[in-house]
């Protein structure tokens, strides 16, 4: 029955970590069942199952219903279920890497990821490799002969960003990209593909001097100076601009499927809300040549 699935469950032990920067960690998980697992795309999207307060183990069953079933049970009595991107995935070797943002012990994605040790289990929901269908989960979709591409992402997004950077840096004729990385602290700089028209400017929050940027301040301020495509910047724009509800993400999909520009914006949801008005109104960016995506919000508990 699980073959019928667009994602699927994969039971997994972690195998290995490798410590990137003060904030960030790569962890090695691996299973059998990582052979039949795929990913499409940069910003692959994957639902990680992590141990409760209590340490009871994940154990959702690899069925298509699996979702309805994890609904039935209490959010108290639930394996806590976080969202994080495909890195690597390797599915000859049946392995998969994910980068963790380490921001303390203080949700079970973080801490899982600073304490567990080698043959550790959690599960996955990931896309399933023997599924014939559309399968989703990602939004990194740029449109063919794109020439010129923004990217704002902060640490939640440097994954995907990343990503996308070696994608590009593998084409024989990359497109110009503006990037804009916004991270914590100087060191926390990774290691990413240049080539001759790729802008790469690392956003700190936390700088030399002691002075503190707030959430996507930095980001917000690289949207509204970077120069852009004189054709698709039109000054203005009055069209309105939804805000998501309180508890809601913002997340707007890009839905032209030609264009030179292309603009892939992902971090805290207000940052993006304000970076959005920014490009979309302030500088009069078609809506539907960017994705803007909220991945965590403020003041509620990472995703």
């Amino acid at each position: 029955m699980a073959e019928q699935s667009a994602y699927r469950i994969f039971d997994v032990r972690h195998a290995g970590r490798q410590i990137l920067s003060p904030h960030m960690a790569r962890i090695t998980l691996a299973g059998e069942d990582v052979a039949a697992m795929a990913t499409f795309a940069p910003d692959q999207r994957i639902k990680l199952f992590f141990p409760r307060a209590d340490g009871t183990l994940p154990a959702i069953p690899n069925r298509p219903d699996w979702y309805d079933i994890y609904r039935t049970v209490p959010p108290r009595e639930r394996a806590p279920m976080r969202t994080y991107t495909i890195r690597y995935l390797r599915a000859d070797r049946c392995e998969v890497d994910v980068d963790f943002v380490l921001h303390g012990d203080n949700g079970p994605a973080s801490r899982w990821a600073l304490n567990a040790q080698i043959g550790d289990r959690i599960q996955i929901s990931a896309p399933n490799a023997n599924y014939r269908g559309e399968v989703g989960g990602y939004e990194w979709q740029p449109p063919a002969g794109v020439r010129h591409i923004l990217l704002l992402a902060d640490e939640t997004a440097l994954p995907a960003a990343a990503g996308i950077l070696e994608e590009l840096a593998a084409l024989d004729a990359p497109p110009r990209v503006d990037a804009f990385l916004e991270v914590p602290d100087e060191a926390d700089r990774l290691d990413l593909p240049s080539w001759d028209g790729l802008d790469l400017r690392w956003l700190v929050r936390e700088g030399r001097a002691g002075q503190v940027h707030a959430y996507g301040d930095r980001m917000t301020a690289a949207a509204s100076q970077v120069e852009l495509p004189r054709d698709v910047v039109s000054g203005s724009n009055a069209e309105t601009l939804v805000e998501p509800d309180s508890d809601d993400l913002l997340w707007d999909r890009a839905s032209s499927a030609s264009g030179k520009f292309y603009a892939w914006v992902a971090g805290e949801t207000g940052a993006v809300s304000r970076i959005r008005t920014a490009l979309v109104k302030e500088r009069g960016i078609d809506r539907r040549l960017a994705n803007l995506m909220g991945y965590w919000k403020l003041g509620r508990e990472r995703e």
